[in-house]
């Protein structure tokens, strides 16, 4: 085994893969009725106005008719929230996968694309093929880490690749360019607005931006013990960029998620000896004054 193929495939631990599961899928169900409801809508879109992805096009995806979309919808909700349990990874899995990823052919064949779903769709593409995996499970697997590990070269691809869009139809002149003044007038917060009135701290931004964004393949180089801090950062870029411009990366930042040490948070286990410890703090108090 080479050390690319070792690197890829290094093993983690199956309660990990199981926690992650659990967080994409939820969020899957979490995206349908919170962060992009607008999608429904394009259910009475006129036909003639969807023209779709490359994807859709070879894939030959019929036009989105009311049926098609709220179809779509009510089934990716169930599936979704049955997946988040663990059970029947691979079908679930490739289910979820298969009506999600339609799901982003009609939302984005309608003249809008965004590139914070890159991570999300490569995770719920990998995820089924990590097998079974229950919380807390220590045992480690070879099949998880890969589908950890695509996931995460795609969230770095978002960020490295948008750096690379931004000078290939913005030129190198983007760093100086009014970009972020233009996003602020357009849907800037107060804190934005006292962001603009400082001198230069907006041409200051932008350098910063394109050197944070070329600059993210670091995350694989650090030791791990350093990596939850650059991980933090990465998701502090993202709460500054919402407070002042409120554009939400949040599939991003699921897909973020696959660099945690998701195996240690166990809210299941934790509820479980919440609730124990009530119980033995009320049969404490119920018992006879002798």
């Amino acid at each position: 085994m080479n050390r690319v193929t070792a690197w890829v495939t290094e093993a983690v631990p199956r309660g990990r893969i199981a926690a992650f599961r659990t967080l994409v899928y939820l969020f899957v169900a979490a995206d349908l009725v919170v962060f992009t409801p607008w999608v429904r809508h394009h259910a009475s879109t006129p036909g003639d106005l969807y023209q779709p992805l490359l994807a859709g096009r070879l894939l030959h995806l019929p036009t989105p008719t009311p049926l098609i979309v709220h179809g779509i919808f009510w089934a990716l909700l169930v599936l979704g929230l049955a997946a988040a349990t663990g059970r029947a990874p691979r079908l679930l899995g490739w289910a979820v996968f298969a009506l999600y990823f339609e799901w982003m052919i009609i939302a984005m064949s309608y003249g809008k694309v965004d590139h914070d779903r890159i991570g999300l769709l490569v995770a719920l593409a990998a995820l089924p093929t990590a097998g079974r995996a229950r919380h807390g499970d220590p045992t480690r697997t070879e099949a998880g880490g890969w589908a950890l590990r695509v996931t995460q070269i795609a969230v770095v691809c978002t960020y490295f690749l948008a750096a690379f869009a931004k000078v290939r139809f913005g030129g190198l002149d983007w760093v100086t360019s009014s970009v972020l003044a233009r996003a602020i007038i357009r849907r800037g917060t107060e804190l934005a607005d006292l962001i603009a009135g400082v001198p230069y701290l907006l041409i200051l931004a932008q350098f910063g931006i394109m050197l944070f964004e070329l600059g993210s393949p670091v995350i694989f180089f650090v030791k791990p013990r350093w990596r939850n801090w650059v991980v933090a950062f990465f998701y502090s870029f993202h709460v500054v960029t919402f407070a002042t411009i409120t554009i939400s990366f949040a599939p991003h930042l699921a897909a973020l998620a696959s660099f945690l040490s998701l195996e240690k948070i166990r809210p299941v286990t934790w509820a479980r000896g919440f609730l124990a410890r009530r119980r033995g703090h009320v049969r404490e108090h119920e018992r006879p004054v002798v």
